[in-house]
């Protein structure tokens, strides 16, 4: 069994130590960061996602685990490709168990697989894409009301299509207004589930200094809201349906979806680890396509994992989810100010290192 805690201050086998410094710049789910990487020579590591990070309490919570892998590997083979080497993979594709840490809390690392690293000739395209890569951040902001040019959605389109997946779009203003107001009823829909509200709880920092300690979570900051004013909400969600407070928090929280002009999802194969995993590769690399034009995103994820909210989505754009396909994104997208930083935790914290008796510290 693997060591529950990562080891800090020790060396890391290079060329890891450049690398993981950069992948850990992936974007995962309440910026919770679970995936833990063990450094086991110079070529090799293994990835493993830490369940003590995931989101397990919301519907198809345990699915984006493995999208968020899908997410972080699209990002190390970019990285790498731009330190010099290529990335070969060797994933496991086993069913998340969230349940083996209430078991045994030392026993929370799922292995997601190993990766290996051979000699690629860093191009200058590798090196802008790293650029890019560490510039992307998720927009919060209010967007400009502007359409994203043809071109960008033809772009997101291909990248969708050579996955197996397809990229749809929607501008009609009606259309857009209502899965907006979708979006803005899921989050109070959400904090009525107990388990929901914990897990939000746990993942939300109501200053500067928190974040910056932590290194992790939602920020108030990036969420455009003042920390004490989130505080108080969230602390008391059955405020949220009073009259006056509940119309005063709701119009707080909206005002940061002012200029939302178009939505854009992904529909296709979502019924298993490996197609969770290629999903959440699909996502990053349309993700950091558009990033690159300038263009903004925020995903929509909780529409997407509350039921009745995906359902009413599904029914307003048409989406068919028949034959194991599923409209599994969605989000906002267009052009805004640069929004507030995300922190990251240091490398050193999703670093494990092997040790002689092949365990890890």
């Amino acid at each position: 069994m693997l060591a529950a805690t990562t080891t800090e201050g020790e060396p890391m086998a290079t060329p890891w130590t450049g690398i993981i410094e950069d992948a850990r710049h992936y974007p995962s789910p309440h910026n919770s960061q679970p995936i833990v990487l063990r450094v086991d020579d110079d070529q090799t590591a293994t990835v493993f996602y830490d369940l003590r990070r995931g989101l397990p309490a919301e519907s198809f919570g345990i699915p984006f685990g493995h999208v968020c892998a899908g997410v972080f590997l699209a990002g190390l083979d970019l990285v790498a490709r731009a330190h010099g080497f290529a990335v070969t993979e060797s994933l496991d594709h086993a069913e998340m168990d969230f349940s083996r840490v209430d078991r045994d809390p030392a026993d929370h690392l799922h292995r997601l697989g190993s990766v290996a690293l051979t000699p690629h000739p860093a191009t200058a395209a590798d090196r802008e894409a790293l650029h890019g890569f560490l510039a992307r951040r998720t927009s919060r902001r209010p967007y400009d009301a502007t359409l994203v040019d043809d071109d960008a959605i033809r772009a997101s389109e291909a990248i969708a299509a050579q996955a197996g997946h397809r990229f749809r779009t929607t501008a009609d203003r009606a259309t857009v207004d209502e899965i907006v107001r979708v979006n803005q009823a899921t989050l109070f829909d959400d904090l009525r589930n107990d388990a929901v509200h914990t897990e939000i709880l746990h993942w939300l920092r109501f200053s500067k200094r928190q974040a910056a300690d932590t290194g992790d979570g939602l920020s108030a900051e990036t969420m455009l809201m003042p920390g004490p004013v989130l505080k108080f909400a969230m602390e008391h969600r059955g405020l949220w349906e009073a009259p006056g407070i509940g119309a005063t928090f709701k119009k707080v929280y909206l005002s940061t979806m002012r200029g939302v002009r178009q939505l854009g999802w992904l529909e296709g194969p979502f019924g298993s680890p490996a197609e969770y995993v290629e999903a959440g590769r699909t996502f990053m690399r349309i993700w950091l396509d558009l990033d690159a034009r300038g263009i903004a995103l925020h995903p929509f994820g909780t529409v997407i994992t509350n039921p009745r909210s995906h359902a009413a989505f599904v029914e307003r754009a048409g989406v068919d989810e028949s034959d194991g396909r599923m409209a599994w994104m969605l989000f906002r997208f267009g052009r805004s100010a640069p929004p507030p930083l995300a922190h990251r935790r240091p490398a050193s914290a999703m670093t494990l290192t092997a040790t002689a008796d092949g365990g890890a510290s």
